[in-house]
């Protein structure tokens, strides 16, 4: 009888879990470049595409612990099952400066839609590194001074936190009177101490995380549920030298080529157990030569750079266990966007040494 009820016990909990993972939005990479490059890629994990015009986004600004509605914005567009939707700020004058400086044509190729043109409108999405973050579903009201709660948003609920609500991380030096802090690799992870990963850089979910943060963390430690990528990298010739430009400061790209997919566990989950195991990548980093297991049904593989340029596309057939690419003549970060029979896509990165 113990063990009936142990095992009970067990499925329920089992059934607990899944019930309550991959069946909600969450952020899936968060962009904090230079200047006005700056981004959230929203991830749908479920089976069925989702509208966002019933999701909204807030901004809470230098540790404050309440948004209103001017530090806010709703959501439109589409995203689709299984696949992810990026919101980019609105800042296209290519003469702008300042506060107006424009997003890099990089970044808005990527976007699927473009917000807060205004900032006296709307500020939700002039982040920076020392901002939390907090995706939410309902409606916002007309008021721009109403508070984001549930007495004021008609349906709100909480769907992900990026950051710590009511904390105002440090900088480099310990101080966080201004907005230049962001959070950090060592605990407490908001006095400045070790790397600064919420400021000049971008930060892509990891793929075990199946749902959002729906309630305001004790600590927020980007490294737990997050990669770290610098949003901007130097460009390269041929030989992995180092290009410059006319000024001769060297040639900085952005870093955006993993926005647009997302790789996430969620996307195996109800498979059958032949095709539910990840692709395995090895050796990973490589000096050139890297093998991909192809046994979950992978018929096409594309080698993108750092830049989202195509490097090479191949087509697996179904006789094909494993698939050897030969990288020898790159250097650097890539990444291999795979592609099921199913038409599912994943992202998986590959460093080349």
């Amino acid at each position: 009888m113990k063990q009936t009820l142990l095992l009970f016990s067990v499925l329920f909990t089992a059934l607990t879990f899944a019930q309550n993972t991959c069946n909600e939005l969450f952020i899936s990479e968060y962009v904090e470049g230079w200047s006005n490059n700056k981004a959230l890629e929203i991830y749908n994990p479920t089976n069925n595409p989702i509208n966002l015009s019933g999701y909204f986004v807030s901004r809470y600004s230098n540790g404050a612990t309440t948004a209103t509605v001017a530090n806010s914005v709703q959501l439109s567009g589409t995203v689709p099952a299984k696949g992810v939707y990026v919101g980019v700020i609105e800042k296209l004058d290519p003469m702008g400066t300042g506060q107006e400086a424009p997003v890099w044509d990089s970044l808005q190729a990527k976007a699927d839609g473009f917000y807060c043109a205004d900032y006296n409108t709307s500020n939700a999405w002039y982040w920076n590194g020392n901002d939390a973050i907090l995706l939410g579903k309902g409606t916002l009201p007309a008021s721009q001074t109403a508070v984001i709660n549930a007495t004021n948003v008609t349906g709100f609920a909480v769907v992900d936190v990026f950051g710590k609500i009511g904390e105002n991380p440090a900088n480099e030096t310990g101080t966080s009177s201004g907005n230049n802090g962001a959070w950090s690799t060592q605990f407490p992870y908001s006095t400045g101490l070790g790397v600064l990963l919420t400021k000049d850089h971008s930060l892509l979910r990891k793929p075990t995380v199946l749902k959002g943060q729906t309630s305001n963390p004790s600590f927020f430690d980007p490294l737990l549920e997050w990669d770290s990528i610098p949003p901007v990298i130097v460009r390269l010739d041929a030989n992995g030298d180092t290009l410059f430009g006319m000024s001769g400061n060297p040639i900085l790209d952005g870093n955006w080529s993993s926005l647009g997919v997302h790789e996430c566990d969620c996307n195996t989950i109800g498979l059958n157990p032949a095709t539910k195991a990840a692709p395995s990548i090895y050796p990973n980093p490589s000096s050139g030569i890297v093998f991909v297991n192809t046994q979950n049904e992978i018929r096409k593989i594309q080698v993108v750079s750092a830049l989202g340029q195509l490097v090479k596309e191949i087509n697996v057939s179904a006789a094909q266990p494993s698939v050897e690419i030969n990288l020898q003549e790159y250097q650097g970060v890539y990444f291999l966007r795979m592609t099921s029979l199913s038409g599912q896509q994943s992202l998986h990165k590959v460093i080349i040494r």
